[in-house]
């Protein structure tokens, strides 16, 4: 694991507490080495935790634990991530949603942002958008 400051997009933790998938381990090594997530990282996950994994709001709130014990406080959504994230939607063709993760990555001065959402390879202003999943399926 690289000493980079690293960025973590909801996929990850998805992946991470999906003990059905072949991406389990990969999302387990990387979220184990802590790194940087956001207040959307967080609603996200638990929209889909709740409705697409079913889990329980005591096995949710565990897992949100431990998340947050592995990287920290998350970013906050202000309005200079807003403002960013407009910027990056409109200059990169970007849907809102991946820029709004984009700006957080940069406002948190990440130089990697962990996604299967965007290109791998692909950089935004010092920060690296890495697939870590691109061998794992």
């Amino acid at each position: 694991m690289s000493a980079e400051r690293a960025f973590l997009d909801t996929s990850l933790l998805i992946y991470a507490f999906a003990t059905n998938d072949l991406r389990n381990l990969e999302a387990r090594r990387h979220l184990s080495a802590g790194g940087v997530i956001s207040v959307q990282v967080l609603n996200e996950f638990c929209a889909v935790a709740r409705r697409q994994m079913q889990l329980t709001w005591p096995a949710l709130e565990d897992a949100l634990s431990l998340v947050r014990e592995l990287c920290g406080a998350p970013v906050p959504l202000t309005q200079e991530t807003h403002d960013l994230a407009r910027s990056l939607a409109r200059q990169h063709d970007l849907q809102v949603f991946d820029a709004t993760i984009v700006a957080a990555a940069l406002l948190a001065r990440c130089e990697l942002l962990y996604t299967e959402d965007l290109q791998h390879g692909r950089r935004f202003e010092g920060l690296t958008v890495r697939n870590p999943f691109a061998t794992a399926r």
